[in-house]
Order: structure tokens, then sequence, then C-alpha cells
């Protein structure tokens, strides 16, 4: 029998899914449910590997990634690496450009930085050549380091 907790998550994916005005589907329910609990972007393969067991087929993943992507939901995002990582968009920080990422250049680790905001100064500045969309930071990680 599911936890409390796992109908609470269940119902919460569900609902994400019916605001954007996308199907509730069981793919799409637990892409969510895997995305919520991710603690990084991460890649089509690693959600596969849990995914697959659950039933569900790596093509079917991928278009529900990619449908989640285009319905703004789920952010896509190539770090340089050409491997397409996605996140679940923050709510919370609609209409404002993403939080930056740290790419380990030796592991390939990948930590988001959510608590680093750009300063005003430099939104003014930049917002005279374009818009921000993302920011990506690359260096040796604790571990490498």
């Amino acid at each position: 029998m599911p936890k409390k907790d796992e109908i609470a998550g269940i119902a919460q994916a569900r609902e994400i899914l019916a605001r954007a005005g996308l199907r509730t589907t069981a793919a799409r329910t637990a892409v969510i449910r895997w995305l919520q609990s991710a603690k990084s972007p991460a890649t089509h393969a690693d959600i596969a590997v849990d995914l697959i067991p659950m039933g569900f087929d790596k093509a079917t993943i991928f278009r529900n990634l990619s449908d989640l992507a285009e319905a703004g939901l789920v952010t896509r995002t190539e770090l340089g690496d050409h491997v397409w990582r996605f996140e679940l968009r923050d709510e919370a920080h609609a209409g404002r450009a993403q939080h930056p990422h740290f790419v380990c250049i030796d592991c390939g680790t990948v930590t988001c930085l959510h608590e680093i905001d750009m300063p005003a100064a430099s939104q003014k500045s930049i917002s005279k050549v374009g818009k921000v969309t993302e920011v990506l930071m690359r260096g040796h990680c604790v571990a490498c380091g």
C-alpha cells in the first residue's frame, strides 16, 4: 500500500500536469515524480535506469521529457558535453533566468547553485546586450580538487 507522502506526491505531479494543460498519463506522472526527487539535472539515461523497470520504455520517457520541456515544466540544458539534462522548473522563480550550474571538469558532476543571484548591476549591464537564459560555471569539485 502506498504511503501518504507518495500519494501526496502523485497528486501534486498530476496537479502540475493539469495546470499545464497536459494529460496526466502514468508515464508523465512517473517522470515528474522522478524529477521532483532529483538533487541535480539528470540525463535521459539517468531517469530511464529507474523508470524502465516500472514498465516505461526509453522512447516514452524521452518523449515525455521533451513534452514537459515544451510545456515549460522542465528545463532542458546542455552543459557543454552534448548531453541534454533535465530538471523541474522552480515555480518560485518564474520569469527569471534559471539558477546557475557548476560542472566538474574532472568527474562531470553537476551541482545546482540555487543560492547564487546575479547582482542587479550585472543584470542591467547584460540587458543592453541581451537576456541571460543560463549561467554555467566549470571547475574542479571538492572531491576532485
